[in-house]
C-alpha cells in the first residue's frame, strides 16, 4: 500500500509542478474574482499542508519556518501578508525537496494508527493519502485560475 501511496504523490506533485512552472510572473499574485487566494499562496499552502499530515509541522519538522503556518495555513489569506513572503520559486524548490523526504518515509510508517483521527483518517497512511489528494485539488483550484488569468 505505502508504494501506492508514494506512487500517487509522485503523480500529484507532478502534476502540481507542471501547472506552476508556466505561471508568469506577474500572474503568481493575482487574485482573480470568485477566488479567495491567488497561485502563489496555493504553492505555500501545499507545502505547509503537506508538512502538517506528514511531518507534524510545527512542532515536529524543522524544514519549515514555523512562520509558514501563519501565512499559508488553513484559512489565510494574502492580504494579511507581511512585505517579506518567500518566493514562489523558493516555496517550488522547497516542495521538491518535501518529495525526497516523502518517499523516503519508512514503509512501516503507513500502517501505523494515529492517535486520533484526523479528517477522517485512522492511519498515517490514510493520512498520507489525503495529503496527496489535497495537493491534487489544489492542482485544479491553480489550473482554473490560470484560465480565468489568461483570458
Amino acid at each position: 500500500m505505502s508504494n501506492l501511496i508514494i506512487s500517487q504523490f509522485s503523480i500529484t506533485h507532478n502534476a502540481f509542478m507542471n501547472e506552476i512552472k508556466n505561471v508568469e510572473e506577474t500572474q503568481l499574485d493575482m487574485q482573480p474574482e470568485g477566488f479567495s487566494n491567488n497561485i502563489h499562496w496555493h504553492i505555500g499552502h501545499v507545502l505547509t499542508a503537506n508538512e502538517q499530515f506528514l511531518f507534524g509541522f510545527p512542532d515536529n519538522t524543522e524544514h519549515l519556518p514555523e512562520y509558514y503556518k501563519d501565512l499559508f495555513g488553513y484559512g489565510t489569506k494574502p492580504a494579511d501578508w507581511p512585505d517579506d513572503v518567500p518566493s514562489a520559486d523558493e516555496l517550488a524548490g522547497q516542495l521538491n525537496s518535501q518529495l525526497k523526504r516523502i518517499k523516503a518515509i519508512p514503509e512501516e510508517k503507513f500502517a501505523e494508527k494515529l492517535p486520533e483521527a484526523v479528517l477522517g483518517a485512522q492511519t498515517f497512511g490514510e493520512l498520507a493519502a489525503l495529503a496527496a489528494f489535497h495537493e491534487g485539488n489544489h492542482t485544479g483550484r491553480i489550473n482554473a485560475m490560470k484560465k480565468v488569468l489568461n483570458k
